[in-house]
């Protein structure tokens, strides 16, 4: 059989945004490794961050001057006719889909195309995805990955090699709509999960736009002096030792559609430092570490902390450093903390998520021993280093008392006179995917037809809550304000973009 050639597109759509809030490139680590396999797999391939564009495109003036939609969110990106010419050229469009709050300019961008290039094959991945299939087979996606993508992204290519009308019966971990209008779902085993990570492709951070990255210099977290920020995301390691409620690890469990890719898996050593090597080669100098739980193998982690001493690099841990593993017998490890400085970091972010026990146990997986813990002597010796901290709190838990969140918020005020930097306090969110999704659906404190539009950190979104919607979105707003010091308020107001 003679195969024809394909090409692979992978579109990153513009990113809508919160008024009031700064907008930033959402710039997932799904695009490096999904355009690896397909590099791998000897097709041609290319990322387009339709947030930042490249070439001619308006890059500060796009971010300057956002769009105001119809939703009341403001768009970052670049125009529908320069998303279609640049998918002309391709046969495959994969477009991720991991945060809900961005699902209508997925959508959008996938209506777009198929109603210009109606024969082109559409993918997508992500967990909001695999989520909420219908939505997506109805703006016109072919096929969806129920799982790491990388794998089925391969022989979905292959099966569009062989044929104009692909067959994706014989993919596990993916859904499709048949040629009768069946939904079809091939769920994920536990023997289709990449176990060792050392086999998957090299990222390919070459094709990202990183010049771009730079000069706006908007990681999605951090805090960073004005100017050009050379920084890229990677990962050690995939899932977590942890299964949170409120993550979407938690429903990425044996018997689910995605398989067990919520499992923990560690790069090796080399691999990890091998990655560095190649980041250092592209200009990166911060490196801001994406995985869920970097101390999950806190014996594995201090090796390699150990190696990457001297490499050169800023880096931050803004995602997944389980304050659990910076303590020992409850009070600051030295040691570690020690290790971390030694290695580069300099910004770490401490997910305290509530100051109550019960909260603990019943939603984050009983993780952190509030009552026992010396977060004083943690922050104290976090501080001796150097390390910029923030801390993440998280209000609105279905059966959350009034008196249980004050006490949270009063958690932040004391970490905040022990000398941390900041405070983020984020409206608890039953994303798709998540066990808290099931249960706030079964419990009736959410309706499975709601607006994706406001699913993010900054609405309450559960009705029935012990505390209101309204009021709990009261609350974080005057805890911001009132419990971080005025420099960091001006610091994050002063990217607030303006509308067109």
């Amino acid at each position: 059989m003679v195969l024809r050639d394909v090409r692979v597109l992978l579109l990153c759509p513009p990113v809508q945004s919160p008024q009031a809030r700064t907008n930033k490139p959402n710039a997932s680590l799904a695009y490096p490794y999904l355009a690896a396999a397909v590099r791998a797999h000897g097709a041609d391939v290319r990322i387009f961050d339709a947030c930042v564009g490249d070439g001619d495109d308006p890059l500060e003036e796009m971010f300057a001057h956002p769009t105001l939609l119809p939703n009341g969110n403001l768009l970052t990106g670049v125009s529908d006719q320069r998303i279609l010419e640049v998918a002309a050229d391709y046969d495959i469009v994969g477009i991720s889909s991991i945060f809900t709050d961005q699902e209508t300019r997925v959508l959008h961008c996938a209506r777009l195309i198929r109603a210009a290039y109606p024969d082109k094959v559409l993918i997508s991945g992500g967990v909001n995805a695999r989520s909420r299939l219908s939505r997506f087979f109805a703006a016109g996606f072919d096929v969806v990955c129920l799982t790491e993508g990388e794998k089925p992204i391969v022989e979905i290519l292959d099966a569009v090699r062989q044929s104009r009308r692909p067959d994706f019966t014989s993919i596990r971990g993916v859904a499709f709509v048949d040629s009768g209008g069946v939904t079809r779902v091939n769920p994920a085993r536990s023997q289709d999960v990449v176990w060792d990570l050392d086999t998957l492709p090299m990222p390919a951070y070459d094709l990202l736009p990183n010049q771009r990255y730079w000069t706006m210099a908007r990681p999605h977290t951090g805090i960073h002096e004005p100017g050009e920020l050379r920084y890229a995301q990677m990962m050690t390691s995939l899932g977590c030792p942890f299964h949170c409620a409120y993550c979407h690890i938690s429903g990425e469990q044996e018997g689910s559609i995605s398989g067990p890719i919520g499992k923990f898996r560690v790069k090796s050593d080399s691999r990890v430092l091998a990655e560095l090597d190649f980041l250092a080669d592209l200009g990166v100098r911060d490196i801001f570490i994406e995985d869920d739980s970097l101390l999950g193998d806190k014996p594995r982690a201090m090796r390699l902390l150990r190696k990457i001493q001297g490499s050169g690099f800023r880096i931050c841990d803004l995602n997944g450093i389980n304050i659990i593993h910076l303590l020992k017998r409850w009070k600051a490890d030295r040691e570690v903390l020690e290790l971390l400085a030694e290695a580069g970091f300099t910004q770490i972010n401490l997910p305290f998520e509530s100051g109550n026990l019960r909260i603990i146990r019943k939603y984050a997986s009983n993780k952190l021993n509030v009552e026992k813990a010396d977060i004083q002597s943690l922050i104290v010796a976090m501080k001796e280093y150097n390390f910029l901290i923030t801390g993440n709190y998280m209000l609105g838990y279905p059966d959350e008392t009034l008196e249980e969140i004050e006490r949270t918020l009063q958690m932040a005020r004391d970490h905040m006179s022990y000398g941390m930097d900041a405070a983020s306090f984020f409206v608890v969110v039953p994303l798709p995917g998540s066990v808290l999704y099931d249960v706030a659906v079964a419990e009736g404190h959410f309706n499975e037809d709601f607006d994706p539009d406001v699913m993010n950190i900054y609405h309450a979104n559960m009705t029935g809550t012990l505390v209101p919607s309204h009021v709990l979105e009261e609350l974080r707003d005057r805890a911001w304000e009132e419990i971080n010091n005025k420099w960091y308020v001006d610091v994050k107001r002063s990217t607030v973009a303006i509308v067109n």
